[in-house]
């Protein structure tokens, strides 16, 4: 049975943090072959692997006289651990921090088979192998400086996982926000063809119209004519010189229709363009911050190459390329 003081668990807890952070940045840093700081956190801990580890110390105390039963335990409680943060942490920050949905007999992508399986074994390593080392170590350490590095350690860790959700939260929202401006984009790039496209139309339509006019008036003049042409000059005349001003009259209407339709287009596209415009400039905002909340960023996004949004997975992705051109 363990005997612990609180300030012993939490040194366990923050013990477990840093050895899943080395666990982990070692096994992505080989697969990505750069050194990749692995984590929520900025700092070298990884509160899933310390909230897991002391569960399953606790989990596995009824069966400590049972490897299969301490294997079996640990795999359930781990992987419900990982099951219900991961699904928590979707549901708050719009990614997916972890993703098994590629793996075989996964559920949800937030567990599969294959890590369950390690996670009992891990268990087993922890509690047959590991703990005793850690408690002997942590239980050597005189009370002052245990809680002086608690001290310490919680102050950087408090302060560390405020920043971490609070640009996780604020990522999230950038995710979502740059995907509807994209929306917004697309529809005004969409509607500012459609108008060009409907301006085309009207001028041709005008032209059109004008030209069988113009057809339907020189045949009513052919006629005319034919009618009068053994009339007086003055008649012809006459007829001539009506059928000029309706000309002219309908060709100075013609280019006033063109005129109204094209300041219309100019017009109605000049603001379109402008909401255009704003759009790009609000969407390239976004990627703006200060230095702090850009340091958090980075991080979050290096430091979970296998993170993904479902919804958001074009922002999230012009994000990651934003990076990688910046650090080339």
């Amino acid at each position: 049975m363990y005997t612990y003081s609180p300030e012993q668990w939490l040194s366990f807890f923050y013990i477990y943090c840093f050895f899943g952070w080395i666990f982990e940045s070692v096994y992505v840093s080989v697969k990505s072959r750069h050194f990749v700081n692995r984590g929520f956190l900025r700092l070298p801990m990884l509160p899933l692997y310390g909230s897991g580890a002391v569960m399953m110390l606790w989990v596995s105390l009824p069966f400590q006289n049972s490897i299969l039963l301490v294997y079996l335990s640990g795999v359930i409680a781990a992987t419900a651990l990982e099951y219900v943060t991961g699904y928590v942490m979707e549901r708050l920050f719009k990614m997916r921090y972890w993703d098994y949905s590629t793996k075989r007999f996964q559920l949800h992508g937030y567990i599969c088979l294959s890590s369950s399986i390690a996670w009992g074994f891990l268990t087993i390593l922890l509690t047959e192998v590991i703990h005793q080392h850690v408690s002997d170590f942590v239980l050597s350490l005189p009370t002052v400086v245990l809680r002086l590095c608690l001290l310490v350690i919680s102050a950087a860790f408090i302060a560390d996982a405020y920043e971490s959700v609070r640009e996780a939260l604020a990522l999230g929202k950038v995710l979502e926000a740059m995907t509807k401006l994209q929306e917004e984009i697309e529809e005004l790039q969409a509607r500012i063809a459609a108008l060009r496209e409907e301006a085309a139309e009207h001028v041709s339509s005008a032209r059109g119209e004008t030209a069988e006019r113009l057809s339907s008036l020189r045949l009513e003049a052919e006629e005319k004519l034919m009618a009068v042409r053994e009339e007086t000059a003055e008649r012809l005349a006459s007829i001539k010189g009506e059928t000029s001003e309706r000309l002219t009259s309908l060709k100075d209407e013609t280019s006033e229709r063109l005129a109204s339709i094209k300041e219309e287009t100019s017009v109605r596209l000049a603001l379109l363009n402008r909401q255009l415009e704003d759009a790009v400039e609000r969407r390239k905002a976004l990627r703006t911050k200060n230095k702090l909340r850009r340091f958090y960023r980075i991080g979050l996004l290096k430091g979970n190459p296998g993170a993904s949004s479902s919804r958001f997975s074009d922002a999230l992705q012009e994000l990651r390329s934003l990076i990688e051109h910046k650090n080339q």
